[in-house]
């Protein structure tokens, strides 16, 4: 065992040697399991903001994805717009629904005058003036931007206070 940590040692020195670091430092065997449960606590430790402005920059990353209805849930190569929102909030301890309407059940109801960057904002594109079923999902940018994905443009940024997002509001949700 002394000589596994006088070897780990030389390869984490010979490593940062390598790549410009000085001083000493002493290599620590990672225990996988323990370095995502890790990962997942100091997510939680983060302010709502923080995590919101976190989602938005991850979504960004997305920008063009190709929009795909009923996308898989367990890749990134297409969304549809419950799978984008189900894919980012899990990435920072936020557990959604696979679906819209039933994402549009939890959470803080907040008015649409009271939204802050991160909240879900939901819409019925089949039937105007937010009478309708719930069949969009969104993520509320700040300035009136909305971060989502549909039809051809794929992951986007609209405006919600324009066209089809101003007519079909129906709620907003407040899960951070």
């Amino acid at each position: 065992m002394k000589n596994n940590k006088f070897i780990n040692k030389i390869i984490v020195l010979g490593l940062c040697a390598t790549i410009g670091l000085a001083g000493s430092l002493t290599f620590q065997p990672t225990n996988h399991a323990y370095a995502a449960e890790t990962s997942t606590a100091n997510t939680s430790a983060l302010s709502s903001s923080a995590k919101a402005a976190n989602i938005i920059k991850q979504g960004e990353k997305f920008m063009g994805r190709k929009y795909q209805f009923a996308a898989p849930t367990t890749s990134t190569r297409t969304f549809d717009c419950s799978s984008f929102t189900l894919y980012l909030y899990k990435q920072y301890g936020v557990n959604l629904p696979r679906t819209s309407i039933n994402q549009s059940k939890v959470g803080k109801t907040v008015s649409k005058s009271n939204l802050k960057p991160g909240d879900l904002v939901f819409f019925s594109t089949t039937n105007r003036n937010g009478k309708g079923k719930v069949n969009h999902v969104a993520i509320y940018a700040g300035n009136g931007r909305l971060l989502h994905t549909y039809g051809s443009p794929g992951v986007t940024y609209s405006n919600m206070n324009t066209g089809i997002w101003k007519s079909s509001y129906v709620v907003a949700k407040r899960v951070l």
